[in-house]
């Protein structure tokens, strides 16, 4: 996942850099270093932005 992709992603499910950090379980900084290219998006990072846009939970999280 590229920079680009990963703001896409954010900015596609309509989601602040802290709503999309909260999502994910990272810190609104580690999004905003994904989004500027500075930090890789990492495959794991990445996973858990396909199961978020899927709606996905995580497992035993009651919705």
């Amino acid at each position: 996942m590229t920079a680009d992709e990963f703001k896409t992603w954010r900015k596609g499910l309509d989601l602040t850099q802290q709503e999309a950090a909260d999502a994910i379980g990272i810190t609104k900084r580690s999004v905003q270093l994904y989004e500027a290219g500075t930090q890789p998006v990492s495959r794991t990072i990445a996973l858990a932005c396909a199961a978020i846009a899927a709606g996905l939970k995580p497992l035993g999280e009651v919705e």
